[in-house]
């Protein structure tokens, strides 16, 4: 008999990669910037500079993708979080970049 595995969803392939992004919130129209280290198809995990504010749920504006991801954060340690993509949408109006 198999011992279950932990964290099932780790067994997804994790690209690296380094990206410049930005952490939008429309609610406060905040950004964070930030940096994808690894993505893969259902989620990424970022730095950020340890005493910045990461909301629940925010648009993650990758403008080498030209994409906005909606993320839900999972966890945090340190300058290190982990998002779950929720969906994509365009890069919103008021965002300069």
């Amino acid at each position: 008999m198999t011992a279950p595995v932990e964290n099932e969803s780790r067994r997804e392939h994790r690209q690296r990669v380094l990206k410049g992004a930005s952490i939008l919130n429309g609610i406060s129209f905040s950004e964070v910037k930030c940096t994808v280290r690894n993505q893969h198809a259902n989620g990424a995990e970022l730095r950020v500079p340890v005493d910045a504010r990461v909301p629940q749920e925010f648009l993650l504006y990758v403008p080498v993708d030209g994409t906005g991801y909606k993320c839900a954060l999972r966890w945090r340690k340190a300058d290190r979080v982990g998002v779950k993509f929720l969906g994509t949408e365009p890069k919103p109006h008021w965002h300069y970049g």
